[in-house]
């Protein structure tokens, strides 16, 4: 699916789908937004390389399913490709869509295999983005980037509050499911630290760019972007930190139950072993044994046992170990 957005230099404005390309005259300072969601890719090649004239190694990094985030500057256009959340995602079990803008001088082009909330946001309101769009096309771009990165935010920040349950909960009753869930938070963490480190990067390197594809505002725009990056990317550092020490605390915990369960069996092993030593002698049939004949002598050996099992404990107790 292609969606485009004409601007006029007379401020008019229309909407449609490819066909509306062939009105589109950027001498006569015509300016495009061009989307193209769930794309054939070799109409989706086709259009980019035909139509915007885009590097074809720039084309292949923008279709393929997989690849980190990237800034790369050309001489009639800027390629940037960052990670932003699916429209299903609301927490941290997320999964992304690939989003790459091309921001040239007379048009923004953005291209996703799945839907993207963020563009869709925009589209769904086409006068803002023609407006946006007037101000320059790397203006639109900081427009859709902005709301990829606000989405960041409620899935970092619901997260640091389950942690903050999980801490209370490990606290009082740790099982296998808080094992398994705090073990799945550090490995999407590390995930999103990774992206958000490469984004951050690109946008640093944004704000210090000079170059005439960029509108006057540009560097405070995406100073700005840089500065939200980098606070998402520092508070999923700091939760993946405390989701890994609530992790090994978690173990620790388990450990240290199993431990008392185990030294409780010990004792109780410790005990009984020399009454089993005992009651295994006496329980043997052979009729030249001198105690067996004696009219006290079953109370004597259950008296010396209790004698044996109440000096264990006290000597247990003595040493702290009950």
């Amino acid at each position: 699916m292609i969606r485009v957005l004409l601007r006029y230099p007379d401020g008019r404005h229309v909407v449609g789908d490819e066909q509306l390309l062939a009105q589109w005259d950027p001498a006569a300072g015509v300016l495009a937004w061009v989307d193209i969601d769930r794309h054939d890719e070799q109409a989706a090649r086709d259009l980019m390389g035909g139509r915007f004239g885009i590097d074809p190694l720039a084309v292949s990094d923008a279709l393929r399913e997989r690849h980190p985030p990237k800034i790369e500057w050309f001489d009639d256009c800027l390629f940037l490709l960052v990670k932003g959340f699916t429209a299903e995602t609301s927490d941290i079990n997320f999964s992304v869509v690939h989003i790459s803008l091309f921001v040239g001088r007379c048009f923004l082009l953005t291209v996703h295999r799945l839907a993207s909330p963020s563009v869709d946001a925009l589209l769904a309101d086409p006068a803002s983005a023609a407006q946006a769009l007037a101000t320059g096309p790397s203006h639109l771009g900081y427009r859709v980037l902005r709301r990829v990165v606000d989405r960041y935010a409620p899935v970092i920040l619901g997260l640091e509050q389950r942690l903050d349950e999980l801490e209370e909960e490990i606290a009082g009753n740790p099982g296998d499911e808080l094992l398994i869930e705090l073990q799945r938070y550090v490995i999407r963490l590390r995930k999103l630290r990774r992206t958000f480190g490469y984004q951050q990067s690109c946008f640093g390197e944004l704000r210090q760019s000079d170059s005439p594809l960029l509108h006057a505002r540009a560097r405070h725009e995406f100073q700005d972007l840089f500065e939200h990056m980098e606070r998402m990317a520092s508070l999923s550092t700091l939760l993946q930190e405390l989701a890994r020490d609530l992790l090994e605390g978690h173990i620790s915990l388990s450990g240290h139950r199993l431990n008392s369960i185990m030294k409780t069996l010990t004792i109780a092993s410790v005990i009984f072993l020399p009454l089993t030593f005992l009651a295994g002698i006496y329980g043997m049939n052979f009729d030249n044994m001198p105690e067996l004949h004696a009219e006290e002598g079953y109370y004597f050996l259950l008296g010396g046992m209790g004698a044996i099992a109440a000096l264990l404990l006290w000597a247990f107790r003595r040493a702290r170990w009950l």
